[in-house]
């Protein structure tokens, strides 16, 4: 392997907008994300169907596909 031409390797700690941080590896010291696995809908369970079925019936209504 050649010397000096990788790039530094850190202990990153990321930081949520929710206030949620935890520590992986990257070339960068610190990452800023707007959402991860404690506040995303899909991973806490708060998702609202309501809205999924009204996009599901938007979508067959515009390609003309019949409810089941």
């Amino acid at each position: 392997m050649r010397e000096a031409i990788h790039p530094e390797y850190y202990q990153a700690k990321v930081t949520c907008n929710c206030g949620n941080e935890f520590v992986t590896g990257s070339t960068k010291e610190e990452i800023h994300v707007e959402i991860c696995s404690k506040c995303h809908p899909f991973y806490t369970g708060t998702q609202k169907a309501s809205a999924a079925r009204g996009r599901i019936d938007k979508f067959n209504k515009k390609y003309g596909v019949e409810s089941k």
